[in-house]
């Protein structure tokens, strides 16, 4: 194919001086139209960027068709390139020092008047971009965010393949294995009664695919959960999923980092230093209160147990008698702080589920100002500044009860306290693996043990003996890769012993007969020879989203769904008529 197809000579934007004199055809849409004095200014967009073209009707009778030119009018210029006139130059274009003076404009397809504007600078209303998503796909912003991702995927293949990955596709089409969300159901034409599911990922495909010796896989996969509204979640979402035989957690960290590198340094022009710094989980919780901690600022969390042991405030003596912890969080410079702030604050902690949120400030020669400083002796404001590293000036939040919801809370106040105070460098990209939590968390709702990450992870080889007997103490062979307090994704050692995975679903409620209906194929091809295998599947929307600096997944990909699984562009989901149900047995 020609580079510029058969109707132009060349793209829009990568005019420069170095084509003053030289003639072009040019198609592409108006971006704008200025009418000065008669001579008419035409801002000319294609995929490659923006020229400016100048037209004088005046001149040339020919040209009297700008007059009717509009926004997003489709046209063919033909003309010659020009140097735009001293001082006439546009520095925020990349083809600002040139213009092309046209002797012929057709036009290829006109425009109706836009529901929004098609510019980066005026913002248009969520609902309006996505029902007329082609138009917001047209802004130069959101169009680089889409290149970005094709970029960002090419990349990423070029890495895996170098690596000898190969990229095999798996089944859309399924059987209902539920992973913690619910599927999406597609129900079977030729066996009325019986359904298919969508993937919520490829997980026991991937797997099977190393009990069938290809040892290295990869795939940009297409996954699909049925889950509740939640702002930034989509119904479909894409990740790199890869598997490998005969490797352990160390090889992992490293392919996933070479990728990430690469991505940094080719897409980004970054260096980002490997290997990546490691925290495990429970260093993550008692440190940052988070399993995805965001390392770019400081302002770490403070185990308080050991300095109230024999307190006679009543709330943290409270929390430790019941086994709790009582946790601190020191603000730098927070003496600032009033009394309106404090109580927003404890607001904050009550929307989380906190009856309310402690604070002292730190006053001259180690003095406290709190509702709680009457009732501390002298030894614990010694130690409380000792172990929080707090002076004069800043302030100290406490929360007490059950450990993970204390640590958890203040480590959410850590981020929304350091955001509004402006303490988090949006120049940084600190990546982190934190390794090695719980296999599995208590699910007070159902009263049962639930897989923290998925059922197939690995424990550590010191909770196998003792995994039905003390399940809340059992370690996986699992990691997470975070990026600024954002998780890319999860990964894990798998189960690739019957044994054990009959073990672990034994744990999680599932017995033999529910294990065969269920996974059945999976745990046949475990006794067939299946090696030891691990992987990981970082998720690409979020990936791409913050490469580009967006806010939202949705402006990283090319037709989003709301926050409720809706597309307003094509109405989906809709109804089907009575013929098509009858023909699924539905």
């Amino acid at each position: 194919m020609k580079p510029y197809g058969a109707l132009r000579s060349h793209g829009a934007g990568e005019l420069r001086r170095t084509h003053d004199g030289e003639r072009v055809t040019l198609a592409g849409w108006v971006a704008r139209r200025r009418d000065h004095g008669g001579v008419v200014f035409l801002d000319l967009r294609d995929a490659s960027g923006i020229v400016q073209v100048v037209a004088d009707p005046t001149a040339d009778g020919t040209l009297a068709v700008v007059h009717d030119l509009r926004n997003e009018y489709v046209v063919l210029v033909r003309g010659s390139v020009r140097v735009r006139p001293e001082g006439m130059a546009n520095a925020a274009l990349e083809t600002g020092d040139v213009e092309v003076a046209a002797d012929a404009i057709e036009v290829l397809a006109a425009a109706q008047p836009l529901p929004f504007p098609i510019e980066d600078r005026i913002e248009a209303e969520e609902l309006a971009r996505l029902t007329y998503r082609y138009l917001d796909l047209r802004r130069p912003s959101v169009a680089r965010a889409i290149r970005l991702r094709a970029q960002v995927i090419s990349v990423i293949r070029r890495v895996m393949e170098a690596n000898g990955f190969v990229d095999v596709e798996t089944p859309i089409l399924t059987r209902s294995t539920p992973e913690g969300a619910r599927d999406f159901l597609v129900p079977s034409r030729t066996q009325p009664g019986s359904f298919y599911a969508l993937p919520q990922s490829p997980q026991l495909f991937k797997q099977l695919l190393m009990v069938a010796g290809l040892e290295r896989y990869y795939q940009i996969a297409r996954c699909f959960r049925d889950e509740d509204s939640r702002a930034d979640r989509q119904p479909e979402f894409t990740q790199l999923d890869l598997e490998a035989s005969f490797v352990d957690e160390e090889d992992i960290y490293a392919i996933t980092e070479e990728v990430l590198a690469t991505l940094w340094r080719e897409v980004l022009g970054v260096e980002v230093a490997t290997p990546f710094p490691r925290l495990t989980y429970a260093e993550a919780m008692s440190r940052f209160g988070s399993d995805k901690p965001d390392t770019r600022f400081a302002m770490e969390l403070a185990d308080l147990g050991a300095v109230f042991a024999g307190t006679e405030v009543g709330v943290f003596r409270g929390a430790l008698a019941a086994g709790g912890a009582v946790v601190g969080l020191r603000l730098p410079g927070g003496g600032a702080l009033t009394r309106k702030d404090f109580d927003a604050w404890t607001d904050f902690a009550r929307g989380r589920g906190a009856k309310g949120l402690a604070w002292a400030v730190v006053e001259a020669a180690g003095g406290l100002r709190s509702p709680l400083a009457k009732f501390m002796s002298d030894t614990e404001r010694a130690a409380l500044l000792d172990a929080t590293g707090a002076v004069e000036g800043d302030a100290i939040f406490f929360a007490a009860g059950a450990r993970q919801f204390s640590q958890e809370l203040l480590g959410a106040l850590r981020v929304a306290l350091a955001k509004e105070r402006g303490m988090v460098p949006d120049d940084r990209w600190n990546f982190l693996w934190v390794t090695e939590p719980p296999v599995f968390e208590w699910n007070d709702a159902d009263g049962r043990w639930d897989a923290l990450h998925h059922p197939f992870t690995m424990p550590i080889e010191e909770s196998l003996a003792r995994l039905t007997d003390a399940p809340g103490e059992a370690i996986a062979r699992a990691y997470d890769i975070v990026l600024n307090g954002v998780e890319l994704g999860s990964g894990s050692v798998r189960i690739h012993r019957r044994d054990i995975q009959e073990r672990v679903f034994t744990v999680l409620g599932i017995g033999p007969e529910e294990a065969d209906e269920r996974f059945g194929f999976l745990l046949r091809g475990f006794t067939y020879g299946a090696p030891p295998h691990a992987g990981i599947a970082p998720g690409l929307d979020r990936l791409v989203m913050l490469m580009a600096g967006g806010q939202s997944i949705r402006d990283v990909i090319a037709f989003p769904k709301t926050a409720s699984g809706s597309d307003p562009l094509t109405d989906a989901p809709g109804p089907v008529d009575d013929r098509q149900l009858a023909e699924v047995g539905v």
